[in-house]
């Protein structure tokens, strides 16, 4: 950041990318990336973010945010306006009917969200639910005055959470909650800015009017210093007193809800074109892929075909928010539906279609984008294609990760890369390696190589399985050496053009080694057991102590089960693994079996 400390102003939408968040500030994703995870968020270059989190990042960059709204209707999906809506201002105005407002509570932590989503559910609890709701789905449906009100339990325990954002876009109506005893906080404004991002109207639930250090007066002028001014002030604000704890309060609280649902046209064509929004999902042992929607046009039926994300079925079983099986669920209910076949992501938008053909093309299409999206920045981000974005002028220095052993071949690791640059017909290329620590790559280290477009580079460590599925599905070049000289070697050759095409490692399985046993004429052998894939005699071997240090690396000599030679040994089984010119083993030891094979340049 520049040293002039001068404070500017910028406006900022509701969401936007930590790319987008870059260029609008003038900076690298990399610093965008840096103070998110100073704030423990983790993100890619292209997670979407809210203006919460813009804001504290611009916040920490010299820039001062405010929330850029939107009036009209945006073209995208991204738009300030939900898909969901746009969706049903299509539908004809005449088969529009009124449905039950959809109502999410927003506010900051403490301030009694969840006692305050009891207290509702309690005292309206339909008859004979007397021991009250167990069935959890994230949603759940209220009756007052003979009229039905849906609400969506947000969490809003974790800072910086795209959760109460989406909760903010699938409702109808917001209520945000503020303690009487503590009046408007950090995450209050982030509750409110998510409500004003997705233009939902506003209701707020004056909390814990029974302490006796309550000021409400406060609480409504930090209010209207925000934009909320109460109705009692000539705004235009509801600004109802409660008390969760005594639940006094609930039935104005209601009120107020219908009355400001009478005042917005909350519509659906109930047989119109069946979607809504996935409230949460998780595979469950017993039941399969369990999936929470939110119906928000037309109706849904058993045996339905819906498509959401990459997940897609025939629903088999349908449960409503008390857990009892229902046939069918117009708009604004929430469901719990089992059939699909992979988890969705929370926020995605679901559609019923009309068959299994049908939606098996719909996903198979989304996934053929991702897939060329990620192909194309793994094409582009090899090592061995350094060079050409050179020449091309896309890039002008070669950015790097660095993890090693120890601090000991650390740092001359560093040192040896940061010496290393070469010039081409645009002026000089050069190193920059961007963060350098000890231990094995990890998810943190492949986030932020995606976001800052980098490689990783691995000095006698390992990769964790996690972070190597992330690389994988982010298109991050990962490369390992067990010789210094070969990491330097190849990283002079790409900036010069001279690098060949790499060979790609292939992880086959592991083993964990379980005794030792002195073979004479041959050496140690070691006795395992495969715990992941399988082992290959013609593969090679990779020690690894201690979780994270690399031992030895070379090729099998010896692999036997019970006392034959076999060529391969699957997971489950025990065996005796040899590894030529090493003998020692210890007790603890995981053996990782791979083979390298050659991957063309892109």
């Amino acid at each position: 950041m520049s040293s002039n400390t001068e404070i500017k102003s910028i406006e900022l939408p509701g969401s936007l990318t930590v790319r987008e968040l870059a260029e609008k500030l003038g900076v690298t994703p990399i610093d965008i990336i840096k103070v998110l995870m100073s704030n423990g968020v983790m993100a890619n270059i292209n997670q979407q973010i809210d203006f919460g989190t813009a804001e504290v990042v611009a916040s920490e960059l010299g820039f001062e945010a405010t929330m850029l709204i939107i009036d009209q209707v945006e073209q995208d999906d991204q738009g300030e306006v939900a898909l969901w809506k746009r969706l049903i201002a299509s539908e004809d105005e005449g088969d529009l009917q009124a449905r039950p407002p959809v109502v999410t509570i927003l506010g900051h932590v403490d301030h009694g969200k969840t006692t305050l989503l009891d207290a509702i559910r309690r005292t309206n609890v339909v008859e004979g639910e007397a021991g009250g709701i167990t069935q959890h789905i994230g949603a759940y449906q209220v009756m007052h005055n003979d009229r039905l009100i849906t609400f969506l339990d947000t969490p809003g325990h974790a800072a910086f959470t795209a959760m109460r954002s989406r909760g903010a876009q699938g409702a109808d109506i917001v209520i945000l909650v503020v303690a009487a005893d503590d009046s408007v906080m950090p995450q209050t404004r982030e509750a409110y800015n998510h409500a004003r991002a997705a233009q939902v109207p506003i209701v707020v639930a004056m909390n814990k009017i029974d302490r006796p250090n309550a000021n409400p007066d406060k609480v409504k002028n930090d209010l209207a210093e925000m934009g909320l001014v109460p109705d009692d002030w000539d705004g235009d604000t509801i600004v109802v007193p409660v008390s969760a704890k005594e639940k006094k309060g609930i039935d104005d609280l209601l009120e107020a809800i219908q009355l400001v649902a009478d005042n917005t046209q909350i519509q659906a064509n109930p047989a119109g074109q069946v979607f809504g929004s996935v409230i949460e999902a998780e595979r469950d042992k017993s039941r399969g892929v369990t999936v929470t929607v939110l119906v928000q046009n037309g109706t849904l039926k058993m045996g339905d075909v819906l498509v959401a994300g990459l997940a897609y079925g025939r629903i088999r079983a349908m449960f409503d928010h008390r857990g009892e099986p229902v046939e069918e669920a117009g708009p604004s209910t929430p469901v719990s539906v089992l059939g699909l076949n992979d988890v969705p992501v929370a926020g995605d938008l679901f559609r019923v279609v009309e068959n299994d053909r049908e939606a098996r093309g719909i996903v198979a299409e989304r996934e053929e984008k991702v897939k060329e999206t990620t192909e194309a920045a793994r094409r582009t981000r090899k090592l061995e294609n350094v060079f050409t974005r050179f020449q091309s002028g896309e890039m002008r220095e070669l950015k790097l990760i660095v993890k090693a052993d120890v601090q000991g071949s650390l740092e001359p690791i560093v040192s040896s890369l940061t010496t290393i640059k070469a010039e081409d017909e645009h002026g000089e290329i050069r190193v920059n390696v961007l963060h350098s620590a000890t231990g094995n790559v990890i998810g943190d280290d492949v986030s932020l190589a995606s976001a800052s477009e980098a490689i990783i580079l691995g000095f006698n460590v390992a990769v964790d399985n996690a972070a190597a599925k992330q690389a994988d599905a982010e298109g991050v070049d990962v490369r390992t050496y067990t010789i210094i000289y070969r990491l330097t070697e190849d990283v002079e050759k790409a900036i010069k053009g001279m690098l060949e095409p790499e060979e790609k490692e292939r992880l086959l399985g592991k083993a964990e080694v379980r005794a030792l046993f002195e073979v004479k004429k041959i050496g140690v052998i070691a006795g395992c057991r495969v715990i992941e894939g399988e082992i290959k005699r013609n593969a090679r071997m990779r020690v690894v102590r201690g979780g994270e240090k690399v031992i030895f690396e070379g090729p099998i000599s010896s692999l036997k089960h019970e006392r034959d030679d076999v060529r391969e040994v699957r997971n489950g089984f025990e065996c005796g693994i040899g590894i030529q010119d090493f003998n020692d083993f210890k007790v603890g030891d995981v053996l990782e079996c791979f083979v390298l094979e050659k991957a063309p340049a892109a």
